[in-house]
């Protein structure tokens, strides 16, 4: 599968007003980068996933919120067909990356991963040294000398705030890093392959405050050249950490948009009562 950086159609089309804030404090306009549209997706006779439809922008920061069980990680997972491995698993309607289809049969999951990195809830570092868990995607993916594969882990590890830390022990067990470095490590085995989006699923939610901030500073850097998308159950990281909040309930996209007017102004009912603690 090969994924160029295509025209996509405008926000406006869409329906969206899509902003970011430039450098300098600017609002600058954000092209989408995943779009999707009449998205339904089951795990056998159970609807996991009604009529979504969203346009996820390029280059930023977009929070899935909701109550456990509403379809986040569902959402998530489908993005780099993970629910592949699900066999009762199964999905209709428009699932596009840079004017991709996902969902197309003819999809090369193996590169669409290359394109879509994955981070999960709990680290999961390989049983490998931690050169070797940075260097496992590139040398699985990509033609190269060893010069250019040390000079990828290196980048990698750099642009995980991470290289410091381990610049001397990279022979050393991944596992022997703390929980906060193992999950930075992850990080950076996701972004060695060259992808264009990061999805994370929950992954502050097993660390400690510092590490938190630490993923949260690093998510920060990261979105000037990927396109992220993180679930979480913590309110306080959506509202500091992302420009843009979903709020999902019950298998159902309620509302979207930039996360200040999400949580100061929500639209919905259901938003403000989940953002207040009402439910949830």
């Amino acid at each position: 599968m090969n994924i160029p950086a295509t025209t996509l159609p405008s926000p406006a089309e869409q329906g969206l007003n899509l902003q970011g804030i430039g450098s300098s404090g600017e609002h600058v306009a954000a092209q989408p980068a995943i779009e999707v549209e009449g998205f339904n997706a089951w795990y056998g006779d159970y609807h996991a996933l009604t009529n979504m439809n969203i346009v996820i922008p390029e280059k930023r920061i977009t929070a899935f919120i909701g109550p456990s069980g509403c379809g986040k990680s569902t959402f998530l997972r489908w993005i780099n067909r993970m629910n592949d491995l699900v066999p009762s698993a199964r999905a209709t309607g428009t699932l596009k990356l840079h004017g991709q289809d996902l969902l197309d049969k003819a999809t090369d999951v193996v590169e669409l991963r290359r394109h879509v990195g994955m981070v999960f809830q709990k680290p999961n570092p390989f049983p490998k040294s931690i050169y070797d868990n940075v260097a496992f995607g590139p040398r699985l993916h990509l033609r190269m000398s060893r010069g250019e594969l040390n000079q990828i882990v290196e980048q990698s590890l750099r642009r995980a705030a991470l290289w410091e830390e381990v610049k001397d022990r990279l022979k050393s067990p991944a596992l022997s890093l703390s929980g906060g470095q193992q999950q930075r490590l992850c990080i950076a085995r996701a972004i060695a392959v060259g992808p264009s989006v990061l999805l994370m699923d929950e992954p502050c939610s097993a660390l400690d405050p510092r590490s938190t901030a630490a993923i949260e500073d690093l998510m920060a850097q990261l979105r000037n050249d990927y396109t992220i998308a993180i679930v979480t159950h913590n309110m306080q990281q959506a509202s500091r950490a992302s420009d843009y909040s979903a709020f999902m309930y019950q298998g159902e996209l309620i509302e979207f948009g930039q996360t200040e007017q999400v949580f100061t102004m929500p639209k919905s009912e259901q938003t403000q009562n989940y953002i207040t603690g009402r439910f949830g």
